[in-house]
């Protein structure tokens, strides 16, 4: 598996570029497949995170999130290590470029 990155023209203004998970030849039914929705976002305070594809719903006055990439044993870890990869990867990327 790797991350691909697309910048889009006219993208919101702290919006740092899109990320899309490419399923190589390893992963069986998978394969040639791409997951996306993932973006990364440059924060106020010039951090840069990530936000997984999502659906909004409202709970009571509240509007919440459900994260449609979660994790099996239902652990943050799990989801913050896939973050932090993606992060790596892009600035592998932009050291490269």
């Amino acid at each position: 598996m790797r991350v691909q990155f697309v910048t889009k023209e006219n993208a919101p203004e702290r919006l740092v570029c899109e990320a899309e998970l490419i399923f190589d030849d390893t992963l069986g039914p998978l394969t040639g497949m791409k997951l996306v929705g993932f973006c990364l976002w440059r924060s106020p305070e010039g951090e840069v995170y990530v936000t997984f594809p999502s659906r909004a719903f409202g709970a009571g006055n509240e509007r919440r999130y459900f994260d449609y990439l979660r994790s099996a044993e239902g652990s943050p870890g799990e989801v913050k290590r896939v973050k932090t990869w993606i992060l790596e990867e892009y600035k592998t990327s932009q050291y490269a470029a």
